[in-house]
């Protein structure tokens, strides 16, 4: 593969707040460009993107689905593009971030009478993290209340997003039919069919909207240095000139283009196709990724010819077996290759698919650029790297919020007991927010979430998938603990002397209550009173004591300072030494006593206006604490905190509150002493 043929790559996420309308517009993307012949619907569980049978059942996004496509605006060649359709609730945000890990641009979808969401500030949070440069696509301009100016004022003060119109919509809610294009100064129109026409400005027209493309042009001004120069001088930009000028700007991201439509009446798809190829960026356009290389730090460049660099970020098990999705960022990864892995030591590439939702397409190699899938690797673990055997390298690993809700498990018989565990350690493997445990004092099963609907869906799966019985229990809140004061000196001792090998090892350390949640080993022994590796065993040790505390939690927001110790010259070892450390640590948190800390969630409510009352006075009796309420068009938006541990079937007394008419989400603020 040349540069020129990876240039005419793009790999797009669609994000956005749940029901912004992502895989509708994602539907309508495939079938404008031919992917598709027949459009399916989310809501009769026909989309081509959710296929599973509870994302048709629930009508939601649950894991992110990819698709390939291809689309030539102009007289430019045809570009390939490879979709991911992303989840949009947040206890599925997981799916949101490996996704943004490997792609290079995407795509925020917002709907026109909602605006900014919850989910649409975690999202774009998340894209900004992984420096992905952004479009906005302001969806439901159709919709009764849709604004797309508001949509755009809202992206620059709660985003705090550059946004940069490129056009202006003709008619609005009902009426809504076109689209203004300032940068190729054409008129688009959509008939009720979504069937494009499209034409330059009349003179007449170019009057009436020159002053908008006008204040474009000064906005790309402000952000590239090739517009500016022009614009001070007083010459005309052409439209190349300005695309080209959006481009770096995005590309960079310092701006957003934004464009609008209604994707369910197919309206707004092609002008959307045309950003995506003019805007987002190639494999080319990025930043070189860097990876481990023994002790050293390498850039890894999207070049075919280098050695392999891949990272395995997504494992399922769809019916024709396991399923390990990667992200090739150099080389060239072949079937039958054998190739390093950073958990593994190596693997042999049996089965190469290019994936188009639920249907596999088998290919002979992928290379830099690609996002394809290996079939058969039963064993595969999300964040993994691939490598080239004689050059091993570790690409940054994929981040994971810790679970915070967790269900008892058991059960209804006893026959279902192997299937149970080999569908849990299965959803596990596939869902690394997803996490499964046994209680060594009881030995009941519990798992563990990010919330109420994520352990629902993995419960339903387990049941649906598996063919068991299971029984949950009442639900269990992720607590932590904090020393609530500081212990100096304590001393942590291991002696035994008496026949055989003996143990010794003597440590002296101070705990410390630190102001945030981090644990913190810091050695300050002096002398060499107690070797380096035994320092090592000693922090093993503190580790571990701290992963349990006296109230049987987590241990956070400490310094553990080691200050002295003394060896045996025949009997201490590491095992002496992680044990000293440990009961070292525990003796200190008996001394200073913890406090328990509790999940706080960030909670936001959408109801009628009418029954706001209602729901706040709920809110407060669950020890909740109200931080704003926005109305807007009969509508009300409460945002508030609240303890998870108060917060058990809220979405069911929401719907009893508003009788049906109010939604809500919550994703984890922080934590906060225990009421």
């Amino acid at each position: 593969m040349n540069t020129h043929t990876l240039s005419l790559r793009r790999n797009l996420g669609i994000i956005a707040h749940i029901d912004a309308g992502k895989t509708t517009l994602t539907e309508r993307l495939l079938w404008k460009t031919g992917q598709i012949h027949r459009v399916g619907e989310v809501h009769d569980g026909a989309a081509t993107t959710d296929f599973s049978a509870i994302e048709r059942e629930r009508g939601i996004t649950i894991g992110a689905a990819a698709v390939q496509a291809h689309w030539a605006p102009r007289d430019l060649p045809a570009h390939r593009l490879t979709l991911i359709d992303t989840p949009g609730h947040i206890d599925f945000a997981l799916e949101v971030e490996r996704s943004l890990r490997v792609l290079d641009g995407a795509v925020a979808v917002f709907s026109a009478v909602d605006g900014v969401q919850p989910q649409s500030e975690t999202v774009w949070r998340q894209a900004r993290r992984h420096g992905v440069p952004l479009l906005a696509f302001v969806n439901k301009m159709d919709r009764v209340g849709a604004s797309f100016d508001r949509v755009v004022q809202q992206l620059a003060e709660r985003l705090h997003a550059r946004p940069l119109p490129l056009g202006i919509p003709v008619g609005t809610e009902g009426d809504f039919a076109g689209w203004v294009d300032l940068v190729d100064r054409q008129l688009l129109h959509w008939d009720a069919a979504g069937t494009l026409q499209r034409r330059p400005w009349t003179d007449v027209e170019a009057v009436a909207w020159q002053a908008a493309r006008d204040a474009l042009v000064e906005a790309v001004a402000e952000l590239d240095d090739g517009v500016a120069d022009a614009w001070l001088e007083g010459a005309a930009v052409d439209d190349a000139a300005l695309r080209a000028a959006l481009r770096r700007i995005t590309v960079r991201g310092a701006g957003v283009p934004v464009l609008a439509g209604a994707a369910f009446k197919g309206k707004g798809i092609e002008s959307l196709l045309d950003a995506v190829v003019d805007y987002l960026p190639s494999p080319l356009d990025r930043p070189a990724v860097t990876a481990r290389q023994g002790d050293l730090v390498v850039d890894v460049l999207p070049d075919a010819q280098a050695p392999l660099a891949a990272l395995l970020f997504k494992v399922t098990h769809p019916q024709q077996g396991a399923l390990a999705f990667v992200r090739v960022y150099a080389g060239t990864l072949r079937v039958g290759d054998r190739v390093a892995s950073s958990r593994v030591g190596s693997r042999r590439v049996g089965r190469l698919v290019r994936v188009q939702a639920d249907q596999l397409h088998d290919i002979d190699h992928a290379q830099a650029g690609d996002i394809v899938a290996v079939m058969g690797w039963k064993d595969a673990s999300s964040g993994e790297t691939l490598s080239a055997v004689e050059q091993p390298l570790v690409l940054e690993a994929i981040q994971t919020q810790p679970a915070v809700l967790a269900w008892r498990l058991e059960a209804v018989q006893a026959s279902d007991l192997l299937r149970i565990s080999q569908g849990l350690a299965s959803l596990a493997q596939e869902d690394p927010s997803f996490r499964v445990e046994t209680d060594q004092d009881s030995g009941e099963t519990r798992v563990w979430g990010m919330g109420e609907l994520h352990l629902e869906v993995m419960i339903e799966r387990l049941r649906s998938e598996w063919k068991v019985d299971v029984r949950v229990g009442q639900p269990r809140v992720a607590y932590l603990e904090k020393p609530a004061a500081e212990v100096l000196g304590v001393v942590g001792r291991v002696v035994k002397q008496s026949g055989g090998q003996g143990q010794f090892a003597h440590v002296v350390l101070d705990l410390r209550p630190r102001d945030d949640d981090a644990v913190v080993f810091v050695d300050r022994v002096v002398g060499g009173a107690i070797p380096r590796g035994f320092i090592r065993a000693v922090e093993q040790g503190v580790r571990m004591a701290l992963e349990s505390g006296p109230q049987g939690h987590p241990v956070v927001g400490v310094d553990v300072v080691l200050l002295d110790g003394q060896t045996h010259a025949k009997d201490s070892s590491d095992q002496a030494f992680h044990r000293a450390g440990a009961e070292a640590v525990k003796s200190a948190l008996l001394q200073a006593g913890t406090q328990l800390l509790e999940p706080v969630m960030a909670l936001e409510v959408l109801a009628p206006a009418a029954t706001v009352g209602d729901v706040v006075g709920d809110l407060q009796r669950r020890h909740g604490r109200v931080q704003a309420i926005d109305e807007q068009d009969g509508r009300s938006q409460v945002s508030g905190l609240a303890p998870l541990a108060r917060l058990a079937g809220y979405s069911n007394a929401l719907r009893s509150l508003s009788q049906g008419r109010a939604s809500s989400t919550m994703q984890l603020h922080g934590y906060a002493p225990a009421a």
